[in-house]
């Protein structure tokens, strides 16, 4: 995030709120979010007075909370960071403290409870905004190193239990066809153009593949063509 005005929640000298995780993205923090915000807390940090969960979309099971920061505690953090993005955030939240609280003063009531109004649409339409940018990143994600594992070693399995349920006895060549048809396919199905790039979102849709795989027509008479014939084609 470039624009530190599209951190802010609300507006108003008693109601202003900061996007935690977008001020974590502009402070370039080294941490993933969740970690750097609990070091954050540990500075003394009050929930319920310095910040505030709000509620996001679960993913796969697991549900994510947002924060919301009180100025004061936004400007602390920045400070905290000890970087040209910390002072450059912290200058920018100061001055936009003094400017609302200068409005704040010639506000009718009237313009009070507009104001009310709107911080609450400006942080439902943040939130919005956050939302739609996790699940684009769930969406293009690529696989944890748990699930390649688990991707590569049934690819194996595949290849193996064909090998072994038909008594095959093949050369290295023979083999390597094997694994190129399988890996040409599964990476055909997840729409990329090698196995590292498949998707968090496709691991369901490669491993479906991997248990439903069969070389192709091609491959086998491929296979057939070298020194070692292919044993049980005919049964297949």
């Amino acid at each position: 995030m470039k624009n530190l005005q599209e951190l802010i929640m609300g507006s108003g000298s008693d109601s202003v709120a900061v996007d935690a995780r977008g001020l974590h993205d502009f402070l370039e923090v080294g941490k993933d979010f969740s970690t750097w915000f609990k070091d954050m807390i540990d500075y003394g940090f009050v929930e319920g007075k310095d910040f505030s969960p709000l509620s996001g979309k679960s993913r796969g099971g697991r549900p994510r909370i947002e924060y919301a920061m009180a100025l004061d505690m936004a400007k602390e953090v920045s400070m905290i960071q000890r970087t040209p993005k910390g002072k450059q955030a912290r200058e920018y939240f100061i001055s936009m403290e003094k400017r609302a609280k200068q409005a704040e003063l010639v506000m009718t009531p009237e313009q009070k409870i507009d104001l009310l109004i709107e911080t609450g649409s400006r942080a439902n339409h943040r939130l919005d905004h956050v939302e739609e940018r996790m699940d684009d990143f769930e969406q293009n994600r690529r696989l944890e190193t748990g699930d390649y594992t688990t991707v590569s070693r049934g690819v194996s399995r595949a290849v193996n239990f064909y090998v072994r349920d038909r008594h095959l006895q093949l050369t290295k060549e023979q083999r390597s066809a094997l694994y190129k048809d399988i890996n040409g396919g599964l990476n055909q199905v997840c729409g990329v153009r090698a196995r590292i790039q498949i998707k968090a979102k496709d691991f369901d849709k490669a491993m479906k593949y991997i248990d439903d795989w069969r070389p192709s027509t091609a491959t086998k008479m491929l296979i057939q063509q070298t020194e070692l014939p292919l044993a049980g084609v005919a049964g297949d």
